[in-house]
């Protein structure tokens, strides 16, 4: 064989390696595993069997009457509720996109972190007919957890899922194990996220001592809990509940996330009320905090309409309103007004928002109302507090004192022209 008839060979036979190397290997089909060995257990305790192509995974369904009542609100209250944000104009967190359906969701974890960390429970509830529908979806154990999460049907429609601390666990949760079972999943959908924790924390801020949802119930649900699990528990719970099969104590947890997520409902409805409703809170703080949150989100007539009607109806028993209710003014226009609302908050007020107060009325008197004398008796004020109050952090009096004592040297300069200083 010629030189130039092996090179030939050798060139086939190199195409014919390459072609090989190409070809990808389809992934094996993934088999159902079988069901664990305490189903009857499970089943026999109200769990329902569901299976699907990657598994197994037991459900309960519960449904409720339109006029429930869950604390001191009926479920039926929210279609007013919707009602309400769907002639709402002004953009807010917690206003649901009408054209996605509104869904509220928990979940339980066998822990808080980690990429070990399981879901074993999906709980969602939404109306359904004349009334509610709670589904609540239990993994049998991690062989069937893509079953388990494709059951959730997270991955068919967009949502608007109303949670509680849901943006920063239980959708990261999510996320976290579609990935580790993306080979077998459709894509998880991205969903509107409305998280009721961030809105009661803005909302009840220096009102209420601690944010946990069974706080939350208490105080502003007429809820009482009797007979709930620790949520602590229901990790362990569960854990003994795959092991030894179990399901007595495991329907404690499933009652113990339907609680979270009919007040998921009824929170809802309360923080709408407060934030659409014209009547006003009974409480100054929290009308002052939604304020505060409409300016923060650019809403300003919105914002002033809450702060004006505070002032109006608790006057000098609140100088915090004065103090926001004095941005407002002074965005409008109402120079002289604003400083009215600033004098308030620095009479009656401590810390920051004294300093930050009289730091306002100097800018208004020296650049609006053109009164120098009164602008600069504003700046020494400040700089004697900035001295006096322990309340003030260490940087925080540092810049003032930096910015009141520029302020000083050019107002002396405008009152004494001329003059050293």
């Amino acid at each position: 064989m010629s030189y130039e008839q092996k090179l030939m060979q050798m060139k086939k036979l190199l195409k014919k390696n390459e072609a090989v190397k190409e070809e990808t290997p389809e992934l094996p089909k993934r088999q159902a595993p079988p069901a664990p060995a305490y189903e009857d257990q499970w089943l026999s305790a109200g769990l329902v069997k569901e299976q699907n192509d990657f598994g197994i995974v037991y459900k309960r369904v519960v449904t409720y009457g339109a006029h429930h009542l869950h604390g001191s609100y009926k479920l039926s209250d929210l279609r007013q509720t919707m009602e309400q944000w769907a002639t709402e104009s002004a953009n807010h967190p917690l206003c649901p996109d009408p054209a996605k359906p509104i869904v509220f969701f928990d979940t339980e974890t066998t822990g808080l972190k980690g990429a070990g960390t399981l879901i074993f429970l999906l709980g969602f509830m939404e109306e359904a007919g004349d009334g509610f529908r709670l589904t609540q979806y239990v993994l049998p154990g991690p062989d069937h957890e893509a079953a388990f999460l494709y059951a959730s049907r997270l991955w068919d429609q967009k949502l608007s899922l109303v949670m509680y601390n849901g943006k920063s666990f239980d959708m990261p949760q999510v996320e976290t194990r579609w990935t580790m079972n993306r080979n077998y999943l459709p894509p998880l959908v991205k969903h509107d996220a409305i998280d009721l924790l961030h809105g009661s924390r803005r909302i009840w801020k220096d009102e209420l001592d601690s944010f946990k949802l069974t706080a939350i119930e208490q105080s502003q649900l007429g809820f009482f809990r009797n007979g709930d699990i620790p949520g602590h528990m229901a990790p362990i719970i569960y854990q003994d509940a795959v092991k030894n099969g179990n399901a007595e104590l495991l329907m404690k947890v499933l009652a113990h996330n339907e609680w979270d997520i009919l007040s998921l409902v009824t929170l809802y409805i309360r923080s709408t009320d407060l934030l659409l409703h014209e009547v006003l809170s009974d409480s100054a703080i929290s009308a002052t905090n939604i304020g505060k949150w409409y300016a923060d989100l650019k809403s300003f007539a919105k914002s002033r309409d809450f702060l004006e009607r505070v002032v109006a109806e608790h006057g000098l028993r609140h100088p915090l309103a004065h103090y926001h209710f004095g941005f407002a003014l002074k965005r409008d226009g109402h120079f002289e007004e604003a400083v009215k609302a600033f004098e308030v908050a620095s009479e009656h007020l401590r810390g920051r928002e004294r300093i930050i107060a009289l730091g306002e009325m100097a800018k208004l008197f020296e650049h609006r109302l053109r009164d120098l004398e009164r602008a600069l008796a504003s700046t020494e004020r400040a700089q004697v507090l900035l001295n006096k109050d322990p309340e003030l952090a260490r940087r925080f009096r540092e810049r003032m004192k930096e910015e009141f004592g520029k302020r000083e040297i050019r107002l002396l300069g405008k009152i004494f022209p001329g003059q050293a200083q």
